[in-house]
């Protein structure tokens, strides 16, 4: 796994770097060779980007597969792609290809950051402030690939030296509060070092509270998620948009997006769009999906669905044509709905609470919230982020960070079942004696 890991590490680099590097063939590429000065750090933080865009990641899987474990979409029965059915089937074989793509897609770009990382203190064409940027991006990418490891998989193995041929490749699982503890570190490193910025495609300062204000709703910390919640919200760099508006390229409600182009595609569309639009509908919304949106609810609807002779599809991301939409990871609606759901979690002002989740309904043409206690609120919240946040990759998580996953999902029956197996190939190659499967795999 780590020999391949590290192969795709220097092709990414390469790729990015083609253009002005002059680079020994693919199998000789050497760290030194490619990250000896500035113009080849910067080329390998692209490299470290670039990791995000793979089809295995947030190129397709990585954002289907989250509303495909739950309930946001399901996998038709004329489609044919047996790893999407084992995931809506929630009867995923941990020799599960598109499963060992989100796992090695993160640890790629973790290996990017990590070589990188270990190169910059020695480049001498970059002066101490361009070193401390460059640090704070790589370890802000870092940090996002183990937490959505952690998300999928829960304990997991936190890389943070350099793998290069076999060495390194035994490393134990580390338990959930380890791996928190390190994306923590990894975020306050990177807020405190990244400038504010209108850049949406890299890292931020603003970027980084706000993924920090997700990792810590995630953990169970309210008051942290709520106070890196706040600190967004009350910065006045994003704003709410109308929904036809937010999800073009660098709009102000994103606050970070991955990049794609014509060549690094976003392809999600080829599994979501019907036939009839040349798509493969291996996922689509179900009835009970359709049938969730309060009836005055259109805006929404109509910028996350769209059908074809009453064929349903998500509709977010429907660039067939060139693949070249970005895939938002954060925006500000989330901020409002993390401080609200950080608010009733920890029982704070129900008059606050409601103001948050009164917002994201106010945006959708809708009335105030009919919730006044703190469990009517919660259940509010979870409606608003499944509907809000429809198809872009959060729903499962919701429901497995707040034990609802059993509850909701019928073909959920067991706690074992809310992580995804460690794919085969790591299990095999990673030898170390606390290198184990999840249960149930």
């Amino acid at each position: 796994m780590m020999k391949k890991i590290l192969y795709f590490t220097l092709l990414l680099v390469v790729a990015s770097a083609c253009d002005v590097l002059d680079v020994k063939p693919t199998d000789s590429i050497s760290v030194d060779a490619a990250f000896k000065d500035k113009n080849g750090i910067e080329k390998g933080i692209l490299g470290a980007y670039a990791s995000f865009t793979n089809l295995g990641y947030y190129g397709r899987t990585y954002l289907l597969f989250s509303d495909l474990a739950a309930d946001n979409l399901y996998h038709p029965s004329d489609a044919t792609a047996q790893e999407y059915a084992q995931v809506d089937n929630n009867a995923i074989l941990p020799e599960n290809g598109s499963i060992d793509g989100i796992w090695t897609s993160a640890y790629q770009g973790i290996n990017i950051a990590n070589n990188v990382i270990a190169k910059v203190p020695t480049i001498a064409d970059m002066t101490d402030e361009e070193k401390t940027l460059a640090l704070a991006e790589l370890h802000f990418i870092r940090a996002l690939n183990h937490f959505n490891l952690l998300n999928f998989f829960g304990a997991i193995p936190i890389k943070l030296t350099a793998t290069v041929g076999s060495d390194g490749v035994d490393v134990p699982r580390s338990n959930a509060d380890a791996v928190y503890e390190q994306i923590i570190a990894d975020l306050t490193f990177a807020e405190t070092n990244l400038p504010v910025s209108s850049q949406k495609a890299r890292a931020s300062k603003h970027a980084a509270t706000a993924l920090l204000a997700r990792v810590y709703l995630y953990k169970g910390d309210y008051e942290l998620a709520r106070t890196k919640a706040k600190q967004v919200i009350d910065s006045k760099a994003y704003s709410l948009l109308a929904y036809d508006k937010i999800f073009v390229d660098q709009s102000n409600e994103s606050i970070f997006e991955i990049d794609f182009t014509t060549i690094n595609r976003n392809r999600i569309a080829e599994y979501a769009l019907p036939v009839a639009l040349n798509g493969r509908r291996e996922v689509a919304p179900p009835a009970e999906m359709l049938a969730a949106y309060e009836p005055a609810d259109t805006l929404r609807k109509q910028a996350s669905l769209r059908d074809t002779s009453n064929v349903f599809y998500p509709a977010k991301y429907d660039d067939l044509a060139t693949g070249a939409e970005n895939v938002i990871v954060l925006r500000l609606a989330e901020m409002y709905l993390i401080r609200a759901e950080a608010d009733a979690r920890s029982e704070g002002n129900i008059d606050s609470i409601r103001a948050d989740i009164n917002v994201i309904r106010h945006r959708a043409g809708l009335e105030d919230t009919e919730a006044e206690s703190y469990t009517t609120l919660l259940t509010a919240i979870e409606y608003e982020r499944r509907i809000e946040f429809a198809f872009e990759g959060h729903r499962w998580f919701d429901l497995v960070r707040t034990n609802r996953a059993l509850d909701v999902l019928p073909l959920v029956n067991d706690v074992d079942q809310t992580l995804f197996p460690i794919p085969l190939e790591e299990i095999l190659t990673n030898r170390h004696p606390d290198m184990e499967q999840n249960h149930g795999y």
